[in-house]
């Protein structure tokens, strides 16, 4: 998740990709504030196993990663992970003019993280590098601040 938060943003939701036999194989935290811009924003951040599809899902993709022709440029924006850069491709911007997304995605230890934000206006957050943090790697709570839980996540 983005640590620390934006100023503005709340965390407004979790959800996981997994089953009973391989356990937790993807994750994504939903974050609500402002956009840049002006107006309200929505973000999703998800950490996923290659071939698990959340992140493909909830960014509205038919396939389980961001396809054939993803980081055949340079990158488009970056995050830092355990202080370390990660290039971000944009694999959608908002084409859809009903609920239009940017949709970023790039490749750390491993695995996928990808950036769902909306409106697609809202990826200019991606300006300045986020940082995030896995929770995974906290030694107590965080003090997180919570808001609404949003309807971008599926119900649980």
């Amino acid at each position: 998740m983005p640590w620390p938060l934006p100023h503005g943003w709340l965390v407004t939701g979790f959800s996981g990709a997994g089953d009973e036999r391989t356990g937790v194989r993807g994750t994504a935290v939903a974050l609500s504030g402002p956009n840049p811009i002006g107006g309200p924003a929505d973000l999703i951040v998800i950490a996923e196993e290659p071939g698990v599809g959340l992140g493909a899902g909830l960014a509205g993709l038919s396939g389980p990663d961001p396809g054939a022709e993803f980081a055949s440029g340079p990158s488009h924006a970056s995050v830092r992970v355990s202080g370390h850069d990660a290039p971000l491709w944009l694999v959608k911007d908002g084409s859809a003019p009903a609920d239009s997304c940017a949709v970023f995605a790039g490749e750390v230890a491993g695995g996928w993280v990808w950036l769902v934000l909306w409106p697609d206006s809202a990826g200019l957050m991606l300006v300045e590098s986020l940082a995030l943090l896995d929770l995974r790697d906290t030694a107590g709570p965080l003090g997180l601040p919570f808001g609404a839980q949003t309807t971008r996540l599926p119900a649980a």
